[in-house]
C-alpha cells in the first residue's frame, strides 16, 4: 500500500474571514508511507489587500514583500495537483480549509472545495482527544513529543508544515511524556527514559512476628496512648 499524506499550513493576512481576509503563504510538504519526500509545494502569495499588523507580527510578511508574488489563482492548479488524492493533515484544520476554500470559491463554483480534492485530518482535534485538558497548540506539542522547534521565532507556512511533520510522526507512532504543560519545564528530559516494568512475584512470603516483636509492639502503642 502506498499511502499519500500532504502536511498543509497557511499564514493569512488576518483572522477573521468574514472580514476579507487571505492566504499570503501557503506551505506542503509530502509523505508517502509515513516517510518525508523531497517534494514541496511552497508560495508566497500576493493578497492584493492590506495584511493587518497583528498579522505581521505574528508571521513577518509584509505587503512590500508580497508585491511581485503571484495571486492565488496563480498558483490554484499546482495547488490542488500537489494535495490531489491525499490525506491532507493540518493543525486546527477548520481556520486552514475555510481560507482554501474561500480563495477556491472567489475561482468559480467549478473549483469546488478542499474536501472534494482529498480527506482531511485535523491534528488538533487528534491532540485533543490523546491529551484531554492540556494545551495542544503547535509550541505546546513540540514540547511534549520532544520536537525542536527553535527556528520557530516568527510562524511561517513552510517552517510550521515541517514541525507538524515531526509532532504528527511522533503523535500517531511515538510515545509522549506523562506530565502535564504546566509540570514541564523548556529542556526538562521527562519522558526520555521509559519506566522500568515492575516485576511481581505471584506469591508474597509472609514473615509472622515473634512473641518478643509483638509484645514490644504492643509496649510502644500503651506509650504512645499516654502522650
Amino acid at each position: 500500500m502506498n499511502m499519500r499524506q500532504v502536511i498543509l499550513d497557511t499564514e493569512t493576512t488576518g483572522l477573521e474571514l468574514a472580514s476579507g481576509h487571505r492566504i499570503v503563504e501557503i506551505g506542503c510538504i509530502e509523505l508517502k508511507d509515513r516517510r518525508k519526500t523531497d517534494r514541496i509545494l511552497h508560495y508566497f502569495i500576493n493578497p492584493e489587500r492590506e495584511i493587518e499588523k497583528g498579522a505581521t507580527e505574528i508571521h513577518g510578511i509584509t505587503e512590500e514583500q508580497l508585491e511581485g508574488e503571484p495571486i492565488f489563482e496563480d498558483i490554484a492548479d499546482r495547488f490542488i495537483d500537489f494535495i490531489r488524492d491525499s490525506e491532507v493533515i493540518i493543525h486546527n484544520a477548520p481556520f486552514d480549509v475555510a481560507f482554501i476554500d474561500a480563495e477556491l470559491s472567489r475561482l468559480g463554483d467549478e473549483w469546488g472545495r478542499l474536501e472534494d480534492y482529498c480527506r482531511i485530518t485535523d491534528t488538533l482535534e487528534m491532540a485533543r482527544d490523546r491529551h484531554p485538558g492540556q494545551k495542544n497548540n503547535l509550541d505546546a506539542l513540540s514540547l511534549r513529543y520532544q520536537v525542536d522547534n527553535s527556528q520557530r521565532d516568527l510562524h511561517g507556512a513552510l517552517l510550521d508544515a515541517q514541525i507538524l511533520l515531526d509532532v504528527y510522526l511522533a503523535m500517531t507512532g511515538g510515545q509522549s511524556s506523562l506530565l502535564l504543560d504546566e509540570e514541564q519545564e523548556p529542556g526538562s528530559r521527562s519522558g526520555q527514559q521509559r519506566p522500568r516494568p515492575v516485576k511481581r512475584q505471584t506469591r508474597l512470603k509472609i514473615i509472622e512476628p515473634t512473641p518478643e516483636e509483638l509484645a514490644a509492639h504492643q509496649k510502644m502503642l500503651e506509650r504512645l496512648s499516654r502522650n
